[in-house]
């Protein structure tokens, strides 16, 4: 595991775990397809999207950043209603 993947991790941030080749969808027959997974802790989120190496990666991270920066604002919002009462 990297040392960034490792920071994020100690964090309880969400991260990129893979993304990988895959078989496209039973009903699809064209097209490149990878299937990404995010994790944090225990959890995994497993996803598929059709595009390139690159582009299911973007995504992916993107996906990232979106559900950290929810994590981080929940964590703010509680933590300033706890200090009011």
């Amino acid at each position: 595991m990297s040392n960034e993947i490792e920071d994020t991790v100690n964090q309880g941030l969400y991260y990129v775990d893979c993304v990988e080749r895959t078989d496209p969808p039973k009903d699809i027959q064209t097209g490149d397809w990878y299937r990404y997974v995010i994790g944090r802790g225990k959890s995994r989120i497993e996803g598929l999207k059709p595009g390139s190496l690159q582009t299911v990666t973007e995504h992916a991270h993107s996906a990232v950043d979106d559900l950290n920066t929810r994590i981080t604002k929940i964590s703010s919002t509680n933590y300033v209603s706890q200090k009011r009462k």
